[in-house]
């Protein structure tokens, strides 16, 4: 359905905050060779394009499994493999280079195009690529001769910052050099990887045939952290054919900050991933120090100590201890070596959609730490999870910070009626309500 004047606009504005945080950041793009036979590829390059255009710094490394198997069955020859790592003999490594350097000249064309009237015109995108992956042979494992397959030794570090910095985009093959002058047939999930880390990439997003990580029950595992990731896979709780993840996991293990996987035969799916507050996949992030969690009865003393110099200055309501013991499964914590150091409640009116945000608290030193944001995140999930579609919050002192997190200010008619008898008119509390879906 096509979107009004209207909803065009703020769509546009609500993605202005991401615009703004993405702007010269590094991103490293994976692809395999099936991506680039779907027919929703050339809008994939459309919307990489437009990346380019805000700023975004990227690397394009692409894969071309299926390309290279289509080859050698024309010269009518097997595929051969070992644990799924293909063993690239002589002529193996003709067809690794005919489909590598076909599908490099058709990406380059793609990125190239600028018709009138098509999303490109005008963008004018230098593509660079060249000797910027250094590789070294696999060599004999388990008794077999990988021959020309070969490893990701090193990258071309500056080499690609060069052209980067000069608002090139960077199209690696999965193809490696050595000084000794031979090819290597390398992985392209090793290839993204290496460079993500070398890089020192803001984020790593891989293009899979499905919508994200998924575990055993079938749900999309949209943000998880690296350690509870690792520990799902462990347990076997992963879907065992969700691809992309050992990239991922391996580049946030190194350092790179974020790393999602989304499907590339969704039509703008990395705009939704990348401008929208809800992305279109998975996203697993580095390990947080400090552990968010739902509150216990353990936490009630610790949370009574955060919020009282809050409620003595009347930034926050007053609760008793038997208050916060009959509510504490209402909330959220943020702990630090034991100590709760943040906090949030969700209250649920359920017959109006709606949930309030309330007891919004971070110690006074662990403050500029983007914890807000993180607990607001969290709020949101179990808002979504518990069928609601805004959520509101009453303050007499944090507006501007809820107006910059995307609430908008409300009259008290805004408000369920139910909550509305409760309104407590000396504190003359401001409204702020967030939609949790776009319309």
């Amino acid at each position: 359905m096509a979107l009004s004047d209207s909803e065009s606009i703020r769509l546009f504005r609500s993605s202005a905050p991401y615009i703004n945080a993405h702007r010269g950041k590094t991103f490293v793009i994976m692809f395999g060779g099936e991506a680039i036979e779907d027919p929703n590829f050339p809008r994939i390059i459309q919307d990489i394009a437009l990346l380019n255009s805000l700023g975004v710094r990227l690397i394009l490394v692409h894969g071309a499994r299926p390309q290279i198997d289509q080859r050698l069955k024309l010269r009518n020859k097997e595929s051969k493999f070992k644990n799924n790592i293909r063993i690239t003999d002589k002529e193996t490594l003709e067809c690794v280079k005919d489909a590598a350097g076909s599908l490099r000249s058709q990406i380059e064309a793609l990125l190239t195009m600028g018709l009138p009237n098509s999303p490109m015109h005008g963008s004018q995108i230098r593509v660079c690529s060249g000797n910027l992956v250094v590789a070294r042979p696999l060599g004999v494992k388990e008794g077999v001769d990988f021959e020309n397959t070969g490893l990701v030794r090193r990258v071309d570090v500056q080499g690609i910052n060069d052209h980067l910095s000069d608002g090139s985009i960077v199209l690696l093959s999965p193809m490696g050099y050595s000084p000794t002058g031979e090819i290597f047939n390398l992985s392209h999930e090793d290839v993204a990887t290496q460079a993500a880390i070398a890089m020192k990439a803001d984020k790593i997003i891989t293009l899979s045939e499905r919508d994200g990580i998924f575990d055993k029950a079938g749900e999309l595992l949209r943000t998880t952290e690296l350690n509870l990731i690792k520990k799902e896979l462990a347990a076997n709780n992963i879907d065992a054919e969700t691809t992309c993840l050992t990239a991922m996991i391996s580049s946030v293990e190194a350092g790179v900050s974020r790393a999602h996987c989304v499907n590339y035969h969704t039509d703008g799916v990395l705009l939704r991933e990348l401008f929208t507050r809800d992305g279109a996949g998975s996203l697993v992030l580095q390990n947080h120090y400090e552990q968010l969690r739902t509150a216990t009865i353990d936490d009630v003393g610790g949370i009574l100590k955060l919020i009282k110099p809050l409620e003595e200055s009347g930034a926050l309501v007053k609760r008793s201890r038997e208050r916060l013991e009959n509510e504490i499964g209402l909330f959220t914590v943020i702990v630090r070596d034991g100590m709760i150091i943040a906090c949030a409640a969700l209250y649920m009116y359920r017959n109006d959609a709606c949930g309030e945000l309330a007891c919004v608290a971070t110690h006074h030193d662990y403050r500029g730490g983007n914890r807000g944001e993180r607990l607001l995140d969290e709020i949101r999930k179990k808002s979504i999870l518990g069928g609601l579609e805004r959520i509101f919050v009453l303050t007499t002192v944090t507006g501007h910070w809820f107006l910059e997190q995307g609430f908008e200010e409300k009259t008290i008619e805004a408000l369920p009626s139910a909550k509305q008898e409760m309104y407590n008119f000396t504190r003359n509390s401001k409204v702020f309500m967030l939609s949790l879906f776009v319309n």
